[in-house]
C-alpha cells in the first residue's frame, strides 16, 4: 500500500471545513429557539438582524472556501506531478494548523489583530508552497 502524505493535510482541512459547516445550523436553530432571530432573517442569506454569534460560523465557513481552494489545487498538483517533498508536506500541515487557528480565533474571542495575523501567516505559507511547487515544476 502506497502512502500519500501530501493528501493528509487536504483531507484534514476538508474535515475541518465540514465541522465548521455543522456549527452553522446549530447556532441558527439555537438563535431561532431563543428568539434572537427568525427564519425570515435567513431568507436571502443573513439579514442585518442576525447577531454576530450566529453569523460568524457562516462567515468562517465562507473563508474556508476561498483561499483554501488554492491550497487544494497545489496539493493535487503536487500529488499528480510527484513534486511533493517532506518540506512541502510540513508546510501544508502548517497551513492547515494556521487555518484551524484562524477559525478558533474567529469563532471564540474574535480579536481582529490576532485573527488577521494568523490569516496573513497562512497566506504567506500558501504562497511559499506555491513558489516551491512552481520551482519544482520548472526544474523538472
Amino acid at each position: 500500500m502506497n502512502s500519500h502524505p501530501i493528501l493528509l493535510p487536504m483531507i484534514t482541512l476538508v474535515a475541518w471545513t465540514f465541522a465548521i459547516l455543522l456549527i452553522i445550523p446549530f447556532r441558527r436553530f439555537r438563535g431561532v429557539f431563543r428568539g434572537d432571530v427568525t427564519a425570515e432573517d435567513f431568507r436571502l442569506g443573513e439579514s442585518a438582524n442576525v447577531p454576530a454569534e450566529i453569523s460568524l460560523p457562516n462567515r468562517n465557513y465562507m473563508s474556508l472556501l476561498e483561499l483554501p481552494l488554492l491550497f487544494y489545487v497545489v496539493i493535487l498538483a503536487q500529488y499528480v506531478t510527484q513534486t511533493d517533498t517532506s518540506v512541502t508536506v510540513d508546510l501544508c500541515w502548517t497551513y492547515v494548523g494556521l487555518r484551524v487557528l484562524h477559525s478558533l480565533v474567529h469563532l471564540t474571542y474574535n480579536h481582529v489583530l490576532h485573527r488577521f495575523t494568523v490569516f496573513a501567516l497562512s497566506n504567506v505559507v500558501l504562497l511559499i508552497i506555491w513558489v516551491l511547487f512552481s520551482v519544482a515544476v520548472i526544474t523538472i
